[in-house]
């Protein structure tokens, strides 16, 4: 057993505050597998002499003719976490094992049962953040950080228009798309469409306010290529049940801007956007902002 404590708090969670605090909603399971599953772990295993490690994520790993390292979605789509890895480099992907991606869930299940481990094969799946275990973020960021909740309390609700409509409990306790626990009634259904930090203010819009066709994206980590080129026709996923869209691709600088060819839903700033080709992953980064279409 390995006591990794130190560096989960400060890869995982003082980064989870932080993108929240910057009106952000982060995915703290790709930091962790970037950071802790992968780059903590392989510092142990240099100590132990050991050449690679092992996880029983459902993905592929491939080197391709160019000599680099990518991966490919596993077998069972609906395992698939190939879109939670996109941070791994090149370092990382060329020292491990996924032994996983060949197999469907249930395969699984049957061999731990046929390895005499019944009650391991009926353990129940969770979904939430492990660190946050009620599913309560909000409560987790008022325990994180006293005095949070009285500093941001009374910001003022808006319409995209930018007129005051009302207040609210403060900005980090809201993320885009959100339309229940707003405690404000209009007749018909509003949504969160934006989160402005700086001056503590959260839009409200209809539906309609939440689709956009463009994107940035920053933070990039690439695996199948060094770099996209411009124009190239990619899928996107910005988030992990993300069926993906088609879409075409620009480098600029050390970001890419993202054109749909068809409109997506919330598209939110902190969460990941991961390039593929095909089953491939061309590589990923965080959404930083949804330019107008």
């Amino acid at each position: 057993m390995l006591d990794i404590r130190d560096e989960f708090g400060t890869a995982v969670i003082d980064n989870f505050v932080e993108e929240y605090l910057a009106g952000r909603t982060p995915n703290p399971c790709v930091m962790c597998n970037t950071h802790i599953k992968w780059r903590a772990l392989l510092k142990r295993a240099d100590a132990l002499d050991c050449e690679f490690i092992a996880t029983g994520h459902y993905a592929f790993i491939h080197q391709h003719d160019n000599g680099r390292y990518f991966l490919s979605k596993g077998v069972d789509e609906q395992k698939d976490q190939s879109y939670v890895l996109w941070g791994l480099q090149q370092d990382l992907l060329a020292r491990t094992i996924l032994p996983l991606g060949k197999y469907r869930k249930p395969e699984i299940r049957q061999m731990a049962v046929d390895y005499g481990y019944p009650e391991l094969a009926k353990k129940s799946e969770s979904y939430e953040i492990c660190f946050v275990p009620d599913n309560d973020y909000r409560g987790f960021l008022k325990k994180k950080m006293p005095g949070l909740k009285d500093s941001v309390e009374g910001g003022f609700f808006v319409d995209t228009s930018g007129n005051i409509i009302g207040k609210h409990r403060g900005y980090p306790f809201y993320t885009i798309g959100q339309r229940k626990g707003l405690d404000i009634t209009f007749g018909k259904p509003v949504f969160v469409t934006a989160i402005h930090p700086e001056n503590n203010t959260v839009v409200l819009g209809e539906e309609k306010d939440l689709v956009g066709q463009s994107m940035m994206v920053t933070g990039l980590n690439m695996q199948k290529y060094d770099m996209v080129t411009d124009g190239m026709e990619l899928v996107t996923k910005i988030r992990y049940k993300d069926k993906g869209s088609l879409c075409n691709v620009y480098a600029e600088g050390n970001q890419v801007r993202v054109h749909f060819y068809e409109p997506v839903k919330s598209i939110t700033p902190g969460q990941s956007a991961v390039f593929y080709e095909g089953d491939d992953v061309v590589g990923g980064g965080i959404i930083s902002l949804k330019p107008k279409a």
